[in-house]
C-alpha cells in the first residue's frame, strides 16, 4: 500500500491572486487544482489499486488532518473544496503532523523491526507533496527565519529515531512564486530549479526537492513528475571511504591496472565530487502480487546483545559506505541474493562510465558489529548491470567474503558431511555475524538442500539474542502505539471546538494627564494611576465565529439565549409524546439548513422515513415521487380519470353537477379477476363494523371490498335494518356468477348488508332476477336504504339498469 499525502498551505497569504489562462486565481485554488491533477493522473495508473489518499492543512492538530487512515477519496475530495485560507504558516507543525500520523501506523505494524536489522522489503513507502507559496513561517509568537520541526515525542516510539521521518518517506515541495500579471515571456519547459525557501532543507533531507513554480505549465509538468515517483523503495546515505580510484589521460589506452578511461562529462562530474556522498533511493522489486520482494536485511550500527537493556536511536536512513577498489563479485549456486537497483544520481553516472560490468565496489556499516572497524565485514556490493544501464545494490549475507567459501567447500567437498575442522571456521564465523541473521541464513540452507544440518549448525540461541526488558519495551510500544492510533482515527474529522479569539491589546504610551484635580484624593489615588497607565494581558473579545452547537452531544454548547428554546425541544425528543408525529432526535432547523449539495438527497431521506400503515384493499393512491409530481407508479395500470369511478368520490353522489355512472354515455366496464369454483371461505363475510358515513361529507369513502351476497332478498315490505348494526360493511364491489357465464353480473354499491347466520351459501352458483317496484309509486325509505337504492350500478355486457329497481337474489 502506497500512502500519499497532501498538505496544502491554508494561511491567509494564499488568498493572493495570481495570472493563470487569462484569468486571475487565488493560490488556494491553484493548490486545489493541483492535487485534483495529481489523482486524477495517479488513477490512470493500474499500480493506483490499493492507494491511501490522505490531507492536511497549517491549522492546528488535530484539527489539522482533513482525510485520514480510514477516510475515503471521496471525504478527501469534499474537504479539499471546503478549504479556506484564515490560518497562519505554520509549515512545522503540519509536517510534524504528516510525520506521526503515518509513524503510529508502523509502530503499530512493527515493520521498523528496532534491533533486528533494516529490511527493505518491509516498508510502507508514502510521498508527502507539501503545496506553498513560501512566505514566512509565521506562529503566535512571531517569525521564524529556519524551518525547526518541533521533535516532541507525541507518539509511542518516535524516541528510537533520531529524525522525525523513516527511510521510506519522501517530502516533496510545491512552491507557487505565481505572479498577478500575465508574464512578458513564454517560461521554457525543461528543468525546474529548486526554491529558496526553507522547505528544501527538509525536502532533501528526507532523499526529496523541492520546486519553485512560477506557470501553470510548470506547476503541470511538476504534478506529473510526482507521479511518476510514487514508487517502493528507501532512501540510502551513500558515502565513500578510503582512496578515489585512479584516473587516466586521454593519451592511455591500457586498462589493465584498474584504471579507467573517462570522458569529458565524466571527468566533470568526478571533478565535483557530488557522486561521492549523498541520499540515493534503491528500488525495492514486488512480486507479482504487488509484495516486497527480500530475503537480506541490511546491518544495524550498534545492535543490541543480551546484557543491553535499553535500544540507542538510530538515524533514519542507513549509512551505507563503499569503497572504490575493484573485487571480484562472488557468488555460489542456489544462495539466495537480493538485487535493488540504485536511482540515477551522480553516482550511477560515474559507475556506468566506468564501463565495467565485471567488477564491483563492496559496501559496509559502520559500527555494524562490536569492532570499530567497518571495512572488516561487508554485506554487499555495487555492481553495474550487463547493459550498463543502471548500478544494482546487492545484498549478501553478512561478511559473504568468510560465508561463501566454507559454503562452497560443504557442497562440494564435504558433500553435506562437515569435519570438525569446518565446524570450527563456521562457528568463528557465526561469532562475526549478528545475530538477527541466524534466522534468514538458516533458511538459506535449507533452500540449498542442507535442510538437516541447518538446525545442527546453527542453534537456536543466537534468535533470543535480546534482553526480556527490551522485548517487553517493545511490546508495550507496539500496544500504545495501537490505542494512539484509534484515538488519532477518532478525531479525524470531528468538528471544532471555536475559541473566541481577542485582541491583545499593547500599551503604546501611558497616560500623562492628570484626570483628578483635587489635591486631597491625589495621595489616595497614587497606586490606582500606575494601575491605569499599565494594561498586563489585557485582551479585547471578538465575537464567536462559524459557532454550531452540538445540540445533542453537549448540552455546555448552546448560547444562552437558546436555552429554554433548546430545552424545550430536547425534552420533546427525548418523551417523545405523540408517535404518530415521528420526531426524530434532530432538529427541524437543520433539516431545512443542509448544504446545497445535499438537497438532492431527498431519495435517501424518504427511504429512512418509516411507510405508513396501508389500508386494507385500499384504492390505489399516487405514489410520491420526488422532483417529478407526474411521475406515478409503472404498477398502477389506472387512468386518473377512472379512480373516482371505483372509489365513489363525494362528487358523484351528491351535488347537480356531477354525473351518476349509471347517466354516463359511456361507461367504463370494470372487468374484475374470475374465482375458481368452489366454496367461499367461512371467514369471507365478516367484516370489520364501520359507521356510514354522511353523503355530503368531503373526505373520500373507503376502497370497495369484494363480497358475494348470497340467498337474500330486499323489497319495499321488507322489515328496515339497524344502521347501527354490524350487518352494514364497508362500501363493496361484489361479483355474482350464474350458471352461464355470459349472464355474470357486476355489483357495486355503496353500502351492503351481510346476510345473516343461518343464509346458506350455493355450491358456486346463483341465480339473479330482477322485478320491478309494485305499484303504487315511489317508496319513501329511511336515508340508509336510500343511499343502498340509490347508488345501485348493474353492469350486464354493457347495459345498464335504472336506480328505481330493486334487487331479488334467488337459488
Amino acid at each position: 500500500m502506497r500512502v500519499i499525502v497532501f498538505i496544502v498551505d491554508t494561511s491567509a497569504s494564499m488568498n493572493q491572486r495570481a495570472y493563470l489562462g487569462g484569468r486571475r486565481h487565488s493560490l488556494l485554488d491553484v493548490a486545489k487544482n493541483a492535487v485534483e491533477t495529481f489523482v486524477k493522473i495517479r488513477q490512470r495508473s493500474p499500480e493506483s489499486h490499493g492507494d491511501r489518499y490522505m490531507l492536511l492543512t497549517f491549522e492546528e492538530p488535530p484539527f489539522n488532518i482533513k482525510a485520514g487512515w480510514k477516510e475515503n477519496l471521496e471525504t478527501l475530495s469534499n474537504e479539499l473544496k471546503n478549504l479556506q485560507a484564515t490560518g497562519l504558516s505554520t509549515l512545522e507543525v503540519a509536517l510534524k503532523s504528516a510525520f506521526d500520523l503515518l509513524n503510529v501506523k508502523r509502530m503499530e505494524t512493527g515493520i521498523d523491526m528496532y534491533g533486528q536489522g533494516r529490511h527493505p522489503f518491509f516498508l510502507q513507502p508514502a510521498v508527502i507533496v507539501a503545496i506553498t507559496d513560501g512566505g514566512k513561517l509565521a506562529y503566535n509568537g512571531g517569525i521564524h527565519e529556519e524551518l525547526n520541526l518541533p521533535m516532541n515525542n507525541n507518539i509511542p516510539g518516535a524516541e528510537l529515531t533520531r529524525e522525525p521521518f523513516r527511510w521510506d518517506q519522501r517530502l516533496f515541495g510545491l512552491v507557487l512564486r505565481l505572479t498577478g500579471t500575465p508574464p512578458l515571456e513564454s517560461v521554457p519547459m525543461g528543468f525546474v530549479p529548486r526554491d529558496g525557501s526553507p522547505i528544501d532543507a527538509i525536502c532533501e533531507a528526507t532523499g526529496g526537492r523541492s520546486y519553485a513554480i512560477t506557470s501553470h505549465s510548470m506547476l503541470m509538468q511538476c504534478v506529473d513528475s510526482l507521479v511518476q515517483k510514487i514508487q517502493s523503495g528507501v532512501v540510502m546515505y551513500f558515502e565513500k571511504i578510503g582512496p578515489d580510484p585512479p584516473l587516466l589521460t586521454e593519451g592511455k589506452d591500457d586498462c589493465s591496472s584498474g584504471e579507467v578511461l573517462l570522458d569529458d562529462d565524466s571527468k566533470a562530474v568526478f571533478a565535483e565530487s557530488s557522486w561521492q556522498v549523498g541520499r540515493r533511493m534503491i528500488h525495492v522489486p514486488r512480486s507479482a502480487k504487488g509484495f516486497a520482494v527480500g530475503f537480506w536485511p541490511i546491518p544495524e550500527a550498534f545492535w543490541p546483545d543480551v546484557n543491553t537493556r535499553s535500544l540507542a536511536p538510530r538515524t533514519a536512513h542507513p549509512v551505507i559506505q563503499y569503497t572504490c577498489t575493484n573485487q571480484n563479485p562472488m557468488i555460489i549456486e542456489n544462495l539466495p541474493f537480493d538485487k535493488y537497483e540504485v536511482e540515477p544520481c551522480p553516482l550511477t553516472q560515474y559507475i556506468l562510465s566506468r564501463k565495467q560490468a565485471s567488477t564491483c565496489w563492496q559496501v559496509f556499516v559502520p559500527n555494524s558489529y562490536r569492532s570499530s572497524e567497518s571495512g572488516q565485514h561487508p554485506f554487499g556490493y555495487l555492481k553495474a548491470s550487463r547493459n550498463l544501464q543502471s548500478v544494482n545494490l546487492i545484498v549478501m549475507p553478512y561478511n559473504y567474503p568468510a560465508l561463501l567459501p566454507l559454503l562452497d567447500e560443504l557442497f562440494r567437498v564435504h558433500r553435506l558431511k562437515p569435519t570438525a575442522e569446518w565446524r570450527g571456521h563456521f562457528a568463528n564465523y557465526l561469532r562475526t555475524m549478528p545475530p538477527y541473521y541466524a534466522t534468514p541464513l538458516r533458511r538459506a540452507l535449507t533452500r540449498m538442500g542442507a535442510t538437516n544440518l541447518a538446525s545442527t549448525l546453527i542453534p537456536e540461541s543466537l534468535d533470543n539474542y535480546m534482553s526480556y526488558s527490551i522485548v517487553n519495551y517493545l511490546k508495550r510500544l507496539k500496544h500504545q502505539a495501537k490505542v494512539e492510533f484509534d484515538r488519532v482515527c477518532s478525531e479525524v474529522g470531528g468538528t471544532r471546538q471555536v475559541v473566541v479569539d481577542s485582541i491583545e491589546v499593547i500599551p503604546r504610551s501611558a497616560f500623562c494627564k492628570d484626570f483628578i484635580t483635587n489635591p486631597n484624593l491625589i495621595e489616595k489615588c497614587l497606586n490606582s494611576r500606575e494601575q491605569m497607565n499599565e494594561f498586563p494581558g489585557f485582551a479585547l473579545a471578538l465575537k464567536e465565529r462559524e459557532m454550531r452547537a452540538q445540540n445533542f452531544l453537549n448540552p455546555f454548547d448552546i448560547p444562552r439565549s437558546m436555552l429554554l428554546d433548546q430545552v424545550a425541544r430536547m425534552r420533546a425528543n427525548f418523551l417523545q409524546p405523540s408517535p404518530a408525529a415521528l420526531t426524530k432526535l434532530q432538529d427541524e432547523d437543520d433539516v431545512h439548513s443542509m448544504p446545497v449539495g445535499q438537497t438532492r438527497n431527498g431519495r435517501e431521506y424518504l427511504k429512512r422515513i418509516a411507510p405508513p400503515l396501508r389500508e386494507i384493499e385500499s384504492t390505489p393512491v399516487r405514489q410520491h415521487m420526488f422532483e417529478n409530481s407526474f411521475k406515478i407508479d409503472k404498477q398502477m395500470m389506472v387512468d386518473e380519470a377512472d379512480i373516482d369511478l371505483v372509489g365513489g368520490s363525494s362528487s358523484q353522489s351528491g351535488g347537480h353537477g356531477a354525473k351518476r355512472p349509471s347517466e354516463s354515455p359511456n361507461p367504463i366496464p370494470v372487468r374484475p379477476s374470475k374465482r375458481k369454483a368452489g366454496p367461499l371461505p367461512r371467514d369471507f363475510f365478516f367484516r370489520r363494523p364501520f359507521s356510514p358515513l354522511s353523503l355530503a361529507s368531503p373526505s373520500p369513502q373507503p376502497s370497495p371490498i369484494p363480497m358475494l351476497l348470497g340467498d337474500m332478498e330486499i323489497r319495499p315490505d321488507s322489515p328496515l335494518p339497524n344502521v347501527n348494526s354490524p350487518m352494514f360493511s364497508s362500501p363493496t364491489v361484489g361479483r355474482v356468477d350464474s350458471e352461464d357465464e355470459s349472464d355474470s353480473l357486476l355489483v357495486i354499491a355503496d353500502y351492503s348488508i351481510d346476510p345473516p347466520a343461518e343464509t346458506s351459501l350455493l355450491n358456486g352458483t346463483s341465480k339473479c332476477t330482477l322485478t320491478e317496484d309494485p305499484p303504487g309509486g315511489n317508496i319513501v325509505m329511511p336515508s340508509p336504504l336510500q343511499t343502498l337504492t340509490e347508488n345501485v350500478f348493474l353492469s350486464h355486457v354493457g347495459a345498464s339498469v335504472s336506480v328505481n329497481q330493486s334487487i331479488n337474489f334467488k337459488n
